[in-house]
């Protein structure tokens, strides 16, 4: 009923001990919260969720953008989800622009989904075509009231083909 043996202490609790083991080949997934500022680029194997300011270039497995968040640089992702600001060319097999997303550069895609009042000032070409080429055909997007001759309902964003 009663032991003379001495009780066990416990073994003391570390961070590690709360979370579940991962095998190699599951996948990582790393945020950047929204007080942070990085200031160079990002290379991952990875998913990244970005909530904060990135100055370099990225890429990773699938980015996911927050509102607030500002990247000027190169994006490079297998997918990508954007609803911040980007200043840079992308690069992406699935991409998807939410309203609140705001585009400066060329956009190369397999896969494209914008969302109604996204603004992206670029081109968009598919993948393997360069954005850049003037041969190719690339839609740009333009707001109609940065100009007062273009023909629109007051303001609304115009899809146009360039050729």
């Amino acid at each position: 009923m009663f032991s003379k043996k001495p009780a066990e202490s416990p073994r003391p609790m570390r961070g590690t001990d709360l979370m579940p083991s991962r095998s190699s080949s599951d996948s990582t997934f790393s945020v950047i919260g929204a007080d942070v500022t990085i200031r160079g680029d990002i290379t991952a194997s990875a998913d990244i969720h970005i909530d904060g300011s990135v100055e370099g270039d990225i890429a990773c497995s699938s980015l996911v953008q927050g509102e607030s968040s500002k990247i000027c640089g190169a994006v490079e992702a297998e997918s990508a989800r954007l609803s911040g600001t980007v200043k840079g060319s992308i690069s992406v097999r699935e991409l998807v622009i939410l309203k609140s997303a705001r585009i400066d550069g060329d956009v190369s895609y397999d896969a494209l989904t914008i969302e109604q009042g996204a603004q992206v000032e670029g081109r968009f070409a598919p993948r393997g075509t360069s954005a850049a080429e003037p041969s190719g055909q690339a839609i740009t997007k333009t707001r109609s009231d940065a100009d007062p001759d273009a023909e629109g309902d007051g303001g609304e964003p115009k899809l146009s083909l360039a050729g």
